[in-house]
């Protein structure tokens, strides 16, 4: 994530991401806040939909809407991690406990436990590990994607079912 690739695909100047960037990761942050609104959109109205609608379509919308956030913001992510001191200054961004990715794992979870109580989601289902389940595919997905430039597409529906999937008293899951 060089200023001149940057440059190169917007395409502009050098010194003119300057003049409205402090440095790169101002530009990272940026991009994700500017990123945000379409996933937190959609895991916001999860909230509202608690008990409308059908809980799996809601998921499906949910995870939907991760991808395509995943989509925008992941080859900037993976960046990061050659370059040790913009993921230290990254990370200590992330340090406000209202940001990062753990606020999206615990709303999908917050909307599995309420579904839960309503009784259209199994009480087995562990929420908190489904909803790290649905953040991580969604990401892995993308990432796999582009490091090998193809990939099937992403089966939500699957996904979410298997997610939500209980777990036979005293016997592990089976896989599909």
């Amino acid at each position: 994530m060089t200023t001149r690739a940057i440059a190169e695909a917007v395409p502009c100047s050098e010194g003119a991401i300057y003049v409205h960037f402090k440095d790169r990761l101002s530009l990272v942050l940026e991009v994700l806040q500017q990123s945000l609104p379409e996933m937190l959109v959609p895991l916001h109205s999860l909230v509202n939909n608690v008990g409308v609608g059908e809980p799996e379509r809601n998921l499906m919308d949910a995870v939907d809407a991760l991808g395509r956030f995943h989509v925008r913001v992941t080859p900037m992510l993976c960046s990061l991690m050659s370059e040790s001191e913009l993921l230290i200054r990254f990370r200590q961004s992330l340090s406000d406990s209202a940001k990062g990715p753990h606020r999206g794992i615990a709303t999908l979870a917050t909307y599995i436990e309420r579904e839960q109580k309503l009784g259209r989601i199994d009480p087995d289902v562990d929420a908190k590990t489904a909803a790290h389940l649905l953040m991580a595919a969604s990401f892995f997905h993308q990432f796999t994607t582009l490091l090998f430039g193809h990939a099937d597409k992403l089966e939500t529906r699957r996904l979410v079912r298997f997610a939500l999937r209980k777990r036979k008293a005293g016997g592990p899951r089976k896989s599909t």
